[in-house]
């Protein structure tokens, strides 16, 4: 009887670990397609808003980056609690969730929270968000690259040699005071600072983490490269639209402001598009460069010549 219990232990522990194993190296992609239905955006914006609370989400804030898209951010408490893990975890908090409208059909699709955990080093492949957004909006399949990435390619991520990973972020400003940052960046984007806008605001409890979610619209002629149409418009053209790779974000940890470099913050969502030809990283060579101008304008910061 001894001998068969301390089999049964033995094999239950090769279970678990093969579970684990497989778990550590299972390929994950950007986005999930909850739904493509006949149908507008004004058709379906209030059910869904109303299916994402309904399971336990708050809405953080919503947008339409462009006439043919509707963003909404949503966050919970699993959200948050991944957000106080780590100083710089705050970016998994804000999880997006998005209306397209292409071809008569509207695409209901939203970020996989697995997949942006482990790019953001959070230890928690939040099952509870997940199964949370599957039960509100549905689940027809995973999308983004051809090849998704493990836990492992994830935590590790960078696009290419000399492109920064996700620990080498821009630093875009420094105040005095926690509050005074905060409320620095809050009144920059009321003002619409640089043609950018506040979409949400996300305080990590236990933290001094503060996630702004940044909308950029082009103020004038000769700023297109940090417009979000004109960002998505090249980068964005596979059938199933990756809208919710939308908005950037701006984190506050404590008395100063940072952003995801957009050669990481695009190529984590966009891991396949081509570095030359049409629809490529050439299109938006500047895109960089003028997100972080925008960015670190919003934040109070000085924006250098070595910028450019």
């Amino acid at each position: 009887m001894k001998i068969k219990s301390l089999t049964r232990i033995a094999m239950v522990m090769l279970f678990s670990m093969a579970a684990m194993t497989a778990q550590a190296a299972e390929k994950l992609l950007p986005f999930a397609l909850a739904s493509n239905d006949a149908g507008s955006i004004a058709d379906k914006l209030d059910a869904t808003k109303a299916a994402l609370t309904e399971n336990g989400f708050d809405i953080a804030g919503e947008y339409s980056p462009y006439s043919t898209a509707h963003i909404i951010v949503v966050t919970n408490g699993e959200l948050k609690k991944a957000g106080a893990t780590h100083d710089r975890a705050g970016y998994i908090a804000a999880q997006r969730v998005a209306l397209t409208e292409l071809d008569g059909k509207v695409q209901v699709s939203y970020t996989n929270p697995a997949y942006m955990a482990y790019a953001y080093h959070v230890n928690d492949a939040l099952p509870k968000t997940s199964a949370a957004l599957k039960q509100a909006l549905g689940h027809v399949q995973d999308f983004g690259p051809k090849k998704g990435m493990n836990e492992k390619e994830l935590k590790k991520y960078h696009y290419t040699f000399g492109m920064e990973y996700f620990d080498e972020p821009l630093e875009l400003a420094s105040k005095g005071s926690h509050q005074d940052m905060v409320s620095t960046i809050e009144k920059n984007l009321k003002a619409g600072k640089s043609g950018a806008g506040q979409v949400y605001k996300i305080s990590i409890p236990g933290t001094s983490q503060v996630l702004f979610g940044v909308s950029m619209k082009a103020p004038e002629e000769g700023k297109k490269y940090m417009d979000e149409t004109f960002i998505m418009s090249e980068i964005d053209f596979k059938p199933l639209r990756s809208t919710a790779h939308l908005p950037y974000e701006i984190l506050v940890k404590g008395e100063e402001a940072e952003a995801l470099h957009a050669r990481f913050r695009i190529a984590i969502n966009f891991p396949d598009l081509s570095m030359m030809g049409s629809n490529s990283f050439m299109n938006i060579m500047p895109t960089p460069d003028a997100i972080r101008a925008v960015l670190t304008d919003v934040a109070g910061g000085k924006i250098s010549d070595d910028f450019f």
